[in-house]
């Protein structure tokens, strides 16, 4: 997203307004702080757009990433069906190899 569509106003703008004075004007002095105050979060908001940006940015390249190493990775049986299996398959080797003599 361009920042030039946020915002209608750049710092610099702000910064070089004038206002025309007048006999019961404004004090400039004043104006002149609430616009400093203004550029400030102007630069802050800028900064956290920015840190924002990259930060979308690179979570998408870790989510494709991601994406890419789960699809390229074989399907893992869940565990409560292979300690089944392998509970099914000790207990036949118990009575091939032992027998009846394991029940009596």
């Amino acid at each position: 997203m361009d920042k030039k569509q946020v915002s209608k106003l750049s710092k610099n703008e702000i910064y070089e307004k004038d206002f025309k004075t007048s006999m019961r004007g404004y004090n400039q002095d004043e104006v002149d702080q609430f616009l400093d105050d203004i550029i400030k979060d102007y630069e802050a908001f800028e900064n956290r757009i920015d840190w924002l940006e990259k930060e979308t940015e690179r979570l998408k390249k870790e989510t494709t990433t991601l994406n890419e190493q789960t699809r390229k990775q074989p399907a893992q049986p869940s565990t409560g069906n292979t300690n089944y299996d392998i509970l099914r398959r000790l207990s036949n080797l118990e009575k091939h190899v032992f027998g009846s003599k394991l029940y009596d």
